[in-house]
C-alpha cells in the first residue's frame, strides 16, 4: 500500500502560529516513508511529561488529566519543527502521546488521561498508532481510559483520511476531542461530526471573554452547543480569577490552568478546589417541562475507578487502598462499556469478615459485584433521582454511572452530591417563588419561552393584569387585595396542574405570565376572563394580551416581552374584562373577549374576601379554594 502523504498548513501564519517556522512549509509537504515499526523515535529521548489536572467547578474535584510534553533544551514547537524537517512527524506527535501513558502508569494513575495529536496525525492513524496502543497493553490501560485531543493546524489535512483516521480511532475505543477552539483553525462541521464528545476552548478566547461581549457570546454557543449534542467542554488556560468567574457564569462546568493548578509532574487526582456556586446552578420549580434546565450529571460527575472485566478481589482491594476517595470500583469491557459495579462499604465488609481474604482474594472481583446503574451523559439530576428511587434498599447509596452515546463509562455521581444539589435546588426555587402566590417568576416563563423558540414549536404567551387594582387596594384594603392576587394566581396554577405544556408565572404585583401550547390556550383564556370576579361584592375586570409566536416569527423571551407591551395597553383599553390576540410582524389585533353590561351586573357574595362568580353551564366552571 502506498505511503500517503503527509501535508500539513498551507499558510506561513499557521505554521508560524503551531511550529514558529516558516519552512515547515516546504519541509513537510512530502511522503513520510517509515511507517510504525514499534520503535519511538530518539529524539523523544530528552522529553519530560507533565501532568494539568481537569476540575469539575461545581464538585472542586479532578475528572480527567492532560499530559503535555516539556523537552529538556527548547520547546515543543522546536521538536515538532525538527521532527518535521527529518521527515519523523507523525511517529513523533504519537511517540510523544506513548511516552505520556507509560509515564503516568508510573504513578498509578487511574483517572481519564487526555493526549494531544495532531490532524496530520490522525490521517495516519492507521499506520502510526501503534506506540500508543502498545503502551496501552504495557501499562494495562484500555482506549476509552483515554481522550485523544485533536490540534491544530487543520486548513490542509486531508479529510479523507482524517475522517478515515478518526473513525478507526473512535471504533478502536479512544474518546475523541477537538482542541484549540478560539485561535485554532478547526472547521465548525468538525464540531458537529458524532465521533467528536469533547471540544476545549483555548487561552486566547479564555482571557478575552471577561472583557469582549463578543466573545462571552462565543462561549455561550459553545455552551449551548455541548449541552444541546451532550458532549463537554472545557475551559483551558485560566490564569485569573475573573475569567473563572465569567467562565462559570456562562455555564462552563469543566475547566483547567495554573490558576487552578499548574501542571506538575505527577498526573494527581486528589488534589481539590473549592466548589464554585451561584445563579447559574438555580434551579427552577421541578416540573417535567424544565428538566433539560436543571443542572446535568456531568455537572455532579467524578472520575470513576475502574478495572477490567476479569479483576481478581486483590485487584479491587489494591484500587481502592490507592485511591482512599473512590467509594466503588467498576469492571469494564475491553470497549470501555460498565459491566458491574462493586461498592466499596460491601466490599471490604465481605473480604474482611471471617475467611473472607481466603475465599475472595484470587476470585474474580465479580462474585461480590452489583449490576451497575447507569445514566446517559445528557441527563439531568432529577433523572438521576429516577434512577435512584427505583433501587433497593441497600442500594439507595450506592454511586451511578454516567455513560456516553456509546454506552462508554464517563464517570459517576454520587447520592451524597445528588441529595445536595436537591436540596440547593429546593433552596433556590424557594427564593424564585412568589411569597403571595407561591408562583414562579418571570424566568420560569423566560425559560418555557426560550425552549419552544430553540425547539421551532408554534407557542402563545400571555399577559394578564388585573384592571384598576390600586382602587381595589384604595377600596377594600391591602388584605382584599392580597386575596384577589392569590385567586387569581390559584386560577392560574389550577389551569396549569398536570399539563406539561402549560407555563405560568407571577412577575410581580398584579401582573402574571403564561406561555402554552395552542391547544390550551382557548380553555386557559377562557377560564380567566370568563370568570366574573369580585371584592366585596364590586366587579373586578381582567385584561388579557396574548401574542401567538409562530416557529421563527420571534427570536427571543425579550422579543416577545416587547411585542406583548403594545398588546397589553390595547387589552387595558377595553372596559370591563377582556382579551386581545396579536402576532408577530401584523399590525392585526383581534379582540376575543369584550366586557359587557350583564357579565358586570351579576350579584356575587358579600364576604371579605375574595370569591368569583359561579359561572354559567356553558362555560368553564372555577370556583377557587378558601382564600388563606
Amino acid at each position: 500500500m502506498d505511503t500517503p502523504a503527509l501535508v500539513i498548513p498551507a499558510t506561513a501564519d499557521q505554521v508560524n502560529r503551531l511550529y514558529g517556522s516558516e519552512q515547515l512549509v516546504n519541509q513537510v509537504s512530502r511522503p513520510v516513508g517509515q511507517v510504525h515499526d514499534g520503535r519511538v523515535p530518539a529524539l523523544l529521548n530528552d522529553v519530560h511529561v507533565v501532568y494539568q489536572p481537569v476540575f469539575n467547578l461545581h464538585t472542586g474535584g479532578v475528572m480527567a488529566v492532560e499530559a503535555k510534553a516539556k523537552p529538556s533544551s527548547g520547546s515543543v514547537r522546536a521538536l515538532l519543527r525538527h521532527a518535521a524537517d527529518t521527515g519523523q512527524l507523525t511517529p513523533t506527535d504519537f511517540g510523544l502521546a506513548a511516552l505520556a501513558v507509560r509515564r503516568a502508569a508510573e504513578h498509578e494513575t487511574r483517572i481519564p488521561l487526555h493526549l494531544n495529536v495532531l490532524a496530520v496525525s490522525v490521517a495516519r492513524a492507521h499506520v502510526a498508532i501503534g506506540p500508543v496502543m502498545d503502551a496501552l497493553r504495557e501499562t494495562g490501560r484500555r482506549p476509552a481510559d483515554v481522550v485523544l485531543e485533536f490540534n491544530p493546524p487543520f486548513s490542509s489535512v486531508r479529510w479523507g483520511a482524517f475522517r478515515q483516521g478518526v473513525t478507526m480511532l473512535r471504533d478502536a475505543g479512544f474518546r475523541l476531542g477537538v482542541d484549540e477552539i478560539g485561535d485554532g483553525d478547526a472547521p465548525v462541521t468538525l464540531l458537529g461530526w458524532p465521533e467528536i464528545g469533547l471540544i476545549k476552548l483555548d487561552s486566547s478566547l479564555v482571557a478575552g471573554a471577561p472583557h469582549e461581549p463578543r466573545l462571552q457570546a462565543t462561549v455561550e454557543s459553545m455552551v449551548a452547543l455541548a449541552e444541546r449534542s451532550d458532549i463537554q467542554l472545557i475551559a483551558e488556560g485560566v490564569t485569573a480569577p475573573d475569567e473563572l468567574e465569567m467562565l462559570h457564569s456562562l455555564g462552563v462546568r469543566l475547566a483547567q490552568g495554573d490558576l487552578l493548578h499548574p501542571a506538575s509532574h505527577r498526573p494527581s487526582g486528589h488534589v481539590t478546589i473549592t466548589p464554585m456556586t451561584g445563579e447559574v446552578l438555580a434551579v427552577a420549580p421541578v416540573e417535567q417541562p424544565d428538566r433539560m434546565v436543571t443542572p446535568k450529571v456531568t455537572e455532579l460527575m467524578h472520575p470513576a475507578t475502574t478495572l477490567p472485566i476479569d479483576a481478581t478481589s486483590d485487584d479491587v482491594r489494591t484500587a481502592l487502598a490507592t485511591d482512599p476517595t473512590a467509594s466503588c470500583v467498576i469492571l469494564l469491557d475491553d470497549a470501555g462499556r460498565p459491566q458491574w459495579m462493586i461498592d466499596r462499604n460491601r466490599f471490604l465488609l465481605a473480604v474482611t469478615g471471617p475467611y473472607g481474604h481466603a475465599l475472595h482474594a484470587k476470585r474474580t472481583a465479580t462474585r461480590l459485584a452489583d449490576q451497575p446503574r447507569v445514566v446517559p451523559v445528557g441527563a439531568s439530576v432529577f433523572d438521576l433521582l429516577d434512577v435512584l428511587s427505583g433501587a433497593e434498599r441497600e442500594r439507595s447509596n450506592d454511586d451511578v454511572i454516567v455513560v456516553d452515546a456509546a454506552h462508554r463509562c464517563l464517570g459517576v455521581v454520587r447520592a451524597t452530591d445528588l441529595v445536595r444539589a436537591i436540596a440547593d435546588s429546593k433552596v433556590e426555587e424557594a427564593a424564585a417563588l412568589n411569597p403571595l402566590t407561591r408562583l414562579p417568576g418571570s424566568d420560569s416563563v423566560d425559560r418555557a419561552v426560550t425552549r419552544r423558540i430553540h425547539e421551532g414549536d408554534v407557542f402563545a404567551i400571555g399577559w394578564l393584569d388585573i384592571d384598576a387594582f390600586k382602587t381595589v387596594n384604595d377600596r377594600f384594603g391591602f388584605a382584599a387585595g392580597d386575596d384577589l392576587i392569590r385567586d387569581v394566581g390559584r386560577c392560574l396554577a389550577e389551569a396549569a396542574d398536570g399539563q406539561q405544556a402549560i407555563r405560568v408565572g407571577h412577575i410581580g404585583g398584579d401582573d402574571f405570565l403564561f406561555v402554552t401550547a395552542l391547544d390550551h390556550l382557548m380553555p386557559l383564556a377562557s377560564r380567566l376572563i370568563d370568570t366574573r370576579w369580585a371584592v366585596d361584592g364590586a366587579p373586578v375586570s381582567l385584561s388579557l394580551a396574548t401574542l401567538v409566536c409562530a416557529a421563527g416569527s420571534v427570536h427571543s423571551y425579550r422579543e416577545a416581552s416587547r411585542l406583548l407591551a403594545p398588546l397589553k395597553g390595547r387589552a387595558k383599553s377595553i372596559q370591563g374584562s377582556s382579551w386581545v390576540v396579536g402576532r408577530p410582524g401584523s399590525d392585526r389585533v383581534d379582540v376575543l373577549r369584550r366586557g359587557n353590561a350583564r357579565s358586570e351586573s351579576v350579584a356575587t357574595q358579600t364576604t371579605q374576601t375574595t370569591k368569583p362568580v359561579q359561572q354559567p353551564a356553558t362555560l368553564p366552571r372555577h370556583t377557587p379554594a378558601k382564600a388563606g
